[in-house]
């Protein structure tokens, strides 16, 4: 561990105490060891200790004391190790159970039947024969998926990104009757994300029109199916899951009002159904708010840059803001994943501005890969 860098943040907290200190290092330590030195954009030869005491040290000192109470008591930390466990689960946990009673239904039995019953379990495996798990990005993690269920799920049920080709879908429809010539198409779709926040970048409608990556999944189906014809691998009035490891109570909310407006409004909706699951929810009460967080909130508008949102303004504006104190459609998170920062959390955690006309530099903790500027 970085002792100089203990002592920095020592000196810069003003803790005189030695009681103060020693307990504040024995946190430090172990917060670094067990989660966050694990981040995986921290540069090298710096990790959380050093980037803890660049942080506070931008702030003027009577400020410094409410920001590093953030860190310890508001943090929310996903390591990769806890996002592991999330996508193993994703199958025997949500998975399992809905594809179980789907099997019991066909059966005519009890859920907790299906396995000591021949038609019960020979309806399980041919539906999961017939399911189709898409990833939506690099942060659906389908290699882990995949080889958490090597022994279920096989390599031809499984896409890594959502962007299929005619040769793609052709070679689909050819696997799946290899597999069982009975099993000709796909009924059972999952689409497959890391994370969300707000659900906005899943669906979304502005200008008159709907976006997301549904809007561009339900076209891809319809334009393969229409070239494809017979050939195109999954079935009419498909059921559509959409999963994500982590999702936000904002966006599971908004996820659920969204896909019912578009379920009414699409002429050309290719799917029958959808279904929105999550491995883990987060509280509502997770995002900084007034009253509660009165003291932080202060600082994330004290210290903002608004360069930050002249720079993001093209991605920003389609959350319809004006600025990004909070973060991206104000989701006002305190989170930070392994291998990024949300831009749904507070700018604070994660902006890096050079200041100037706009407001004061901006210094992250967790520095965030941006997609979008």
């Amino acid at each position: 561990m970085n002792l100089l860098g203990l002592k920095l943040i020592a000196n810069i907290m003003d803790w005189s105490d030695d009681g103060v200190a020693t307990s504040e290092y024995n946190w430090l330590q172990l917060m670094a060891s067990v989660k966050y030195d694990g981040y995986s954009d921290f540069r090298a030869g710096s990790r959380f200790i050093e980037n803890l005491a660049t942080w506070l040290k931008q702030f003027e000192p009577a400020d410094r004391q409410t920001a590093y109470d953030f860190v310890k008591h508001r943090l929310v930390y996903i390591s990769g190790a806890e996002m592991q466990r999330a996508i193993e689960a994703f199958f025997p946990e949500t998975v399992t159970p809905f594809f179980r009673r789907l099997a019991a239904e066909k059966a005519g039995i009890q859920p907790h039947e299906v396995w000591g019953n021949r038609e019960g379990s020979e309806a399980f495996e041919r539906i999961l024969r017939r399911t189709l798990f898409v990833g939506l990005s690099d942060g659906s993690r389908i290699d882990i998926l995949r080889r958490a269920n090597s022994s279920r799920i096989s390599q031809e049920q499984v896409v890594p990104m959502m962007n299929i080709g005619p040769e793609k879908w052709t070679d689909l429809g050819k696997k799946i009757r290899e597999r069982d010539p009975n099993d000709e198409k796909f009924e059972q779709v999952y689409l497959i994300d890391d994370f969300t926040a707000s659900g906005t970048t899943f669906i979304r409608f502005k200008d008159d029109e709907w976006k997301g990556k549904l809007q561009k999944f339900n076209k891809m189906v319809g334009n393969a199916r229409e070239s494809l014809k017979d050939k195109f691998p999954i079935a009419d009035n498909y059921a559509l899951h959409i999963h994500h490891y982590v999702s936000t109570t904002q966006a599971r909310e908004a996820l659920l009002k969204r896909t019912e407006d578009a379920n009414a409004a699409w002429a050309d909706r290719t799917y029958g159904s959808i279904s929105i699951t999550e491995g883990t929810l987060l509280p509502a009460g997770l995002k900084l708010s007034p009253g509660t967080d009165d003291a932080m909130i202060a600082l994330c508008e004290k210290y903002y840059d608004h360069g930050l949102f002249l720079r993001l303004i093209e991605h920003a504006g389609e959350a319809e803001q004006t600025d990004l104190k909070m973060g991206y459609a104000n989701c006002a998170l305190p989170l930070v994943l392994e291998h990024n920062t949300p831009n749904n959390s507070i700018p604070l955690l994660w902006a890096e501005t050079p200041g100037g006309e706009h407001g004061p530099a901006m210094r992250p903790l967790f520095r965030r890969r941006d997609r979008h500027g």
